[in-house]
């Protein structure tokens, strides 16, 4: 059975090493802060300027002026720190954060990433701080579904979207199997209600051994 939005939050939650510092992207990503074990020293740090978020926040635990960078009330935990925007890139750019984790339209099998536009001509960009994040951080980590709405793959041989970053994905996560993107080529790793097999019949990108 596939994964729904929430147990592939989970998966990546689960493999994020213990005390790394964390970026999570706009959208299904920013459920894996909703996951991550109590005692894991995982530090969020978000791209408006502030380390050490915590959970979404929920009922009497909203406030309107705590937020992440994709306008989700969040919450704070002991030792949160707030900065500048201009502070918060400075972190990203310079190498500081261990993983990002971002939303995808399409990823390449030599991990090229395509994330902010779909080249169509009404569609609104939304490039943000990917760009900086695919380079910046050490690991970055996809969460996605393996298909589009149309059917399409969203693992493909090459990206035919416009680039956020070359060579800089390291996992996909999706509803239907997990991925380890290397120099070699693409791994699977776990599938979800699916054969390796028929994943083959699906994708064009080769699947390793």
């Amino acid at each position: 059975m596939s994964l729904d939005k929430h147990e592939m939050a989970a998966l990546v939650a689960r493999d994020i090493p213990a005390g790394s510092y964390v970026n999570l992207g706009i959208g299904q990503p920013t459920l894996v802060a909703d996951h991550l074990p109590a005692g894991s020293g995982v530090v969020l740090h978000t791209e408006n300027g502030m380390l050490n978020m915590g959970p979404a926040a929920t009922g009497s635990l909203v406030d309107p002026d705590l937020i992440n960078a994709g306008k989700v009330p969040v919450t704070e935990l002991p030792g949160s720190a707030y900065f500048h925007h201009a502070d918060s890139f400075a972190m990203m750019r310079g190498g500081h954060l261990d993983v990002c984790v971002l939303g995808a339209f399409q990823v390449s099998a030599a991990g090229d990433l395509a994330n902010w536009h779909t080249g169509e001509p009404d569609a609104i960009p939304a490039v943000g701080g990917a760009m900086d994040l695919a380079i910046g951080a050490k690991s970055v980590y996809v969460m996605m579904t393996l298909f589009a709405k149309d059917g399409s793959p969203k693992l493909v041989p090459k990206c035919t979207y416009p680039l956020t970053g070359l060579g800089c994905v390291d996992r996909v996560y999706t509803d239907l199997a997990t991925f380890v993107v290397g120099e070699g080529g693409v791994r699977v790793r776990e599938t979800f209600g699916i054969t390796v097999d028929e994943l083959r019949d699906r994708l064009d990108v080769p699947l390793l051994d």
